[in-house]
Parts: C-alpha cells; structure tokens; sequence
C-alpha cells in the first residue's frame, strides 16, 4: 500500500476574475456539471465554490502525479470532477472523466479522500490518495 497527497491554495478573486473576464475559462477547467452544480447557486458563495473545486483538482493531480507518471499518463482539469454527494453528507466525490485515468485507478484499487475548504478570500483543498495494490 502506497499513500500519497497533495494540497493547494488559491485566491478566490483570482478565479472570479478568470471566470468573469477569461473567454472559456470555466469550460476548459470545470465539468459541465460542476458549471450546472456552482451556477445554480442563488448566494455569494459561488466564486468560493469554483474556487474550491480548482483547488481540489490542483490537490488530486499533486496526489497522483508519482502515479501518473510511473503509467506514462497526465490529467488535465476536465479529466476530473468534483461532486458533492448526499449520501456521503455532502462530502466531494471524485470522478474520472478520462477512460484511461478511471482504468487505471480501478486497477489500482486508488481510494480518494478529498476536503475542500473556503473563506471570503482563499480556498484550499487536500487530497489523500491510497493505492491499494501494487502493478
């Protein structure tokens, strides 16, 4: 069993201000259900919440990047999303949207923990990554 992390910070002005003045910015960084999820959000939280979920990408890759590059892959911002599930009493969720990252994490059995953590200006997300069996 290997384990690893990775966390990371970001300003959430500096989102707001690439989601409002970068052409595409959300659509090359987030899901279209994270835009559907964060959009439908009636409340001020909204820029904290991409934040967020930057932060979190940012985290995973860290976490992964020994076993991406050991598998001769890389991950871009859409080939993750990031859901809050009910079940899990909203925690984050982490989906593959990537074929190959998804098949290599089954593989692998890789188990995620994610926590995503905002404040009026900063967001920060930690990943935990167990792999669970060796190739």
């Amino acid at each position: 069993m290997r384990i690893y992390c990775g966390t990371d910070i970001i300003e959430v002005e500096r989102i707001q201000d690439a989601v409002e003045n970068t052409k595409e910015f959300k659509e090359n960084i987030f899901s279209k259900n994270e835009i559907l999820d964060i959009d439908s959000i009636k409340c001020s939280m909204k820029y904290q919440r991409y934040a967020g979920r930057f932060a979190a990408k940012e985290a995973i890759y860290k976490a992964m990047s020994k076993i991406l590059i050991e598998n001769k892959m890389n991950m871009s911002f859409l080939d993750v999303e990031i859901e809050n599930v009910e079940d899990l009493k909203k925690r984050p969720r982490v989906n593959f949207l990537n074929s190959d990252i998804a098949e290599l994490v089954k593989k692998l059995d890789i188990e995620i923990d994610l926590s995503i953590s905002h404040i009026k200006e900063n967001a920060i997300a930690m990943a935990v990554v167990k792999v669970n069996k060796e190739e």
